[in-house]
This record gives structure tokens, C-alpha cells and sequence, in this order.
């Protein structure tokens, strides 16, 4: 976004038509964004992304966050001297490893994004799955082994998956001028904690509360073709298409995958965009162009 105090005032009149019929058409919709990878881990970009998600909420829209912290929980770990162990690219966690996974994600991480958001002049509450039984999670016992291109059965300990959303406190939450800012820690109907895959939990948070939009800010700027454009909109089944013909491959299959299952929840639309970009949020969500690759149904 350019900056207001050094463009014209006809210019700053342009931005405010393009931008004002999208404010419009998400005023008081609920915009689910998970966050995380490089943007981050970045101060500053993590500080945009705070004034970013202020602004919205100014704006009428209900934006709730949700955060992921993999390369966090693997540098505390090292810390500590734990061993992090792997199976088919996933991190086994063990009952030591599920204890510092719920101190940083519940802790550090979202207490930080709690912290830049409320600099930024908003109202940010920090809550994890396990606050009012928000997500209950089940034992993840079977796998993708993307190597291997099929379902393998793995224990991979207390990482679950989500099986059920009671949305009562975000109800009581949104259209307060605060903003949910969510760790994907779960307590499962045995009682253990689990962890549970940021991007999964988001999808299925969007689907409980049937989103406007769902937003990936990833380390890439969407979806991109054999030639490496970015595809810019796609329904479910030009996805399983692409991913047939070898264009989606590697690790943007599980992350269309959980597009595929946040618009089978209820979800309007999910977008793939690029974390890195300044303001990407506000340029996917104000501006004709947008930002990364619409996916609906």
C-alpha cells in the first residue's frame, strides 16, 4: 500500500474508490487468517501484519487469526536438548515434546501476536483450541506419505486432527472490537493434549464460522502453473485436475487439500497468497487485482 502522506490527494480519492465497495462487501464478515512461516518471523512484517489486521477490524470486517510456530517449537526444543524425531516430513511429539509445543505456540508465539496487535491500537485476545472446548481433537494414527504418494499408518504421538468446533466463545468474541488470535493446541475426549496442523485447525475454525474468506499467508505467492505463473482463480475440481497432471505437487498438495476441506466445511472462498508481500491482506481483501490464488468451490 502506498503511503497516504506522500500521494495526491486525487490519488489517495483513487485508492479509496477502488478500496471502498470491497470494505463494503465484507463489512461484518468474518475473515479467518492463518499466519505464519517467514512473515512470522520477521518483527517488522509481523508489526504490519498486526496494523493490517487493526485496520480491518476498524474497517467492520471480523478478522480472526490463527497461527502456526514450527520453526519456534524446533529451536526450543534444540534449547532444551529434546530430540526432535520425524516420520513421513511430520515431527513425531512425544509427552515431553507436547508440553513445549503448548508452551511456545499457547505461550510466546501467540502472546507476542497478541501484544504487536494491541501496540497497534487494537484489542487482540489470545486463546488456544482447549479455551471453552473450542476444538476437540482425535489421535492423527494414519498419514499422507508424500514420498510414497499413499496413506501409510504412523504414530506420530499426541498430534491430532480436528474432529469437532464449538464455536461458543468466538461467538462471544467477534463484533466486539476484539480480535481472535488462535493457537492450535487441542485437548482431545481422552484429555491429552494434542497439536494439531495450523492449517487444518484454520480450516476447520473458517468452516464452524462459515467465513467470508479464509486467507493462507504462506512463503509463496499462490498457485502456479507449468510455467510458473501464478494461477490467480480455480474451483475444486481445476484443482484436482492440476493435481493430476503433476502442476500442484509437493508440499502445495496438503495446502489445497485443506482449501478443498475449509470450502466443503462452509467457507465462501480460500485464498493462497505470498506473507512476505507487505500488506497482503489488505491488497487480497481492498483492491480489484488481489493477491494470491482464489480457490472456490
Amino acid at each position: 500500500m502506498t503511503d497516504a502522506s506522500q500521494t495526491s490527494p486525487q490519488l489517495q480519492a483513487e485508492i479509496l474508490m477502488q478500496a471502498l465497495p470491497h470494505m463494503l462487501r465484507y463489512d461484518e464478515s468474518i475473515i479467518v487468517v492463518k499466519y505464519g512461516g517467514h512473515a512470522m518471523g520477521d518483527e517488522e512484517v509481523a508489526r504490519s501484519f498486526a496494523r493490517d489486521m487493526v485496520l480491518l477490524e476498524q474497517s467492520g470486517v471480523n478478522p480472526v487469526v490463527v497461527h502456526g510456530g514450527g520453526p519456534q517449537i524446533g529451536a526450543m526444543l534444540k534449547k532444551l536438548g529434546i530430540k526432535s524425531e520425524f516420520a513421513a516430513g511430520l515431527r513425531i511429539t512425544d509427552k515431553a515434546t507436547v508440553e513445549i509445543v503448548e508452551m511456545v505456540l499457547a505461550g510466546s508465539i501467540n502472546k507476542q501476536i497478541v501484544g504487536f496487535i494491541n501496540a497497534a491500537g487494537g484489542r487482540a485476545i489470545g486463546l488456544c483450541g482447549k479455551d471453552g472446548n473450542m476444538v476437540t481433537a482425535t489421535k492423527v494414527t494414519r498419514v499422507l506419505d508424500h514420498a510414497l504418494n499413499q496413506e501409510v499408518d504412523l504414530d506420530l504421538g499426541f498430534v491430532g486432527d480436528p474432529s469437532k468446533v464449538d464455536t461458543t466463545v468466538l461467538s462471544q468474541v467477534l463484533g466486539r472490537e476484539l480480535i481472535p488470535v488462535l493457537a492450535p493446541v487441542c485437548q482431545g475426549a481422552d484429555g491429552e493434549t494434542y497439536n494439531v496442523n495450523a492449517d487444518t485447525f484454520a480450516g476447520a475454525i473458517a468452516g464452524a464460522l462459515k467465513a467470508k474468506r479464509l486467507l493462507f499467508l504462506t512463503d509463496v505467492p499462490g498457485v502456479l502453473d507449468k510455467d510458473k505463473q501464478l494461477i490467480k482463480e480455480l474451483s475444486v475440481s481445476q484443482i484436482r485436475a492440476l493435481i493430476a497432471d503433476g502442476t500442484i505437487t509437493g508440499g502445495m498438495i496438503p495446502k489445497v487439500e485443506t482449501c478443498i476441506y475449509a470450502i466443503e466445511q462452509g467457507v465462501e472462498g480460500v485464498v493462497i497468497l505470498d506473507g512476505k508481500t507487505p500488506h497482503a491482506v489488505l491488497i487480497e481483501l481492498l483492491t480489484d487485482g488481489g493477491a494470491g490464488t482464489l480457490i472456490t468451490r
